[in-house]
């Protein structure tokens, strides 16, 4: 069993994975997690960002496996990100990746994993969620009423559903009222340790001194594949018996990783559901962005928003608020 470090802040939750080990649980109103989303800090930190790309853009791609072979030796949050033999980026590793450095519990804390915790690479990752989260608890925000119908939230490949528990700590600390009432996060994922941690996050974020002290939340986890779409539609059809108000969600995955018919599919059984909110990230098509998947490996297709609005128009729904970072674009689907 691996234990916090002594100078991880006491103001941080913690809470345990599967394998015995304590993280901290991300929140983004806390300023420990926060990302400076300014425009003048937004620019400088998409300025750097474009940097570290430049500084990659002429070497040989053999060469930079090399380089990347050696940070994995000398850094395990890069081992995570780089080397690997998954076709994708599996969701604990993702969240140890979006701590941040001041954040990292050991034996992700060493000089060289701090330094890659703070690249502009991983300051944008961070961002990605705190975007995501935002753009849902923003959309909740409009369409909830206080002291209203039960919510459903939907985390599609959504691992420990961050951005969800993140969306009702902004909703906790901007709309209180609208969380007095029967909550359930419904994750849809293959992988079972990422949600065991989520739950965990959220019972710790519960207690009786923290963020969601009070706050009728659940947590159930359901083994998914989204190409096949029937247990989504099942659990549409529960929550719509018990008159939920249901919003989805999807950092990191099915907008990113998913073939054109499993985003249509998952899309069209959302909006025949009702489901009034969709967010989700949107991997890039820039040259940049096609080169580092070419190194990552990752299976990550890169649609880019052109290619992706006319996938959530064949089901339903159109792309209502946008917000881009280096490498994805978080969006806001709403029902045409």
């Amino acid at each position: 069993m691996v234990q916090m470090s002594d100078s991880i802040s006491p103001s941080v939750v913690t809470a345990e994975t599967r394998s015995g080990q304590w993280l901290p649980v991300i929140d983004v109103t806390n300023p420990r997690f926060a990302v400076a989303d300014d425009p003048e800090s937004l620019r400088r930190l998409l300025d750097a960002s474009a940097k570290e790309e430049r500084s990659r853009r002429y070497l040989p791609r053999f060469l930079l496996r090399l380089m990347i072979k050696s940070l994995g030796k000398r850094s395990l949050l890069a081992r995570a990100l780089f080397n690997t033999d998954s076709t994708f980026l599996g969701g604990l590793s993702t969240y140890v990746l979006k701590l941040g450095a001041d954040n990292l519990p050991p034996p992700y804390d060493g000089p060289v994993d701090r330094k890659f915790a703070a690249s502009a690479q991983l300051t944008l990752l961070r961002l990605r969620t705190q975007q995501t989260a935002r753009l849902l608890a923003d959309g909740l925000a409009e369409i909830l009423e206080a002291g209203g119908a039960p919510l459903h939230l939907i985390n599609i490949a959504g691992g420990p559903a961050i951005d969800s528990l993140n969306a009702l700590l902004i909703l906790r600390q901007s709309h209180p009222d609208l969380l007095r009432r029967r909550i359930v996060i419904n994750v849809l994922d293959q992988d079972a340790d990422g949600p065991f941690f989520g739950a965990n996050a959220l019972n710790a974020l519960k207690a009786d001194d923290r963020s969601l002290a009070g706050v009728d939340v659940t947590f159930v986890h359901h083994s998914y594949n989204w190409n096949d779409t029937s247990a989504l539609t099942r659990l549409l059809r529960e929550s719509a018996q018990t008159g939920a108000v249901v919003a989805a969600s999807s950092e990191g995955g099915l907008f990113e990783y998913g073939g054109d018919d499993a985003v249509v599919a998952n899309l069209g059984a959302l909006h025949a559901g009702g489901v009034r909110l969709v967010v989700g990230s949107v991997t890039v098509n820039t040259k940049a962005r096609r080169r580092s998947i070419a190194i990552s490996g990752f299976k990550l297709i890169p649609r880019g928003l052109e290619g992706f609005a006319p996938l959530a128009e064949r089901s339903g729904f159109r792309i209502a608020r946008s917000l881009p970072i280096h490498f994805s674009d978080q969006v806001q689907l709403r029902p045409l």
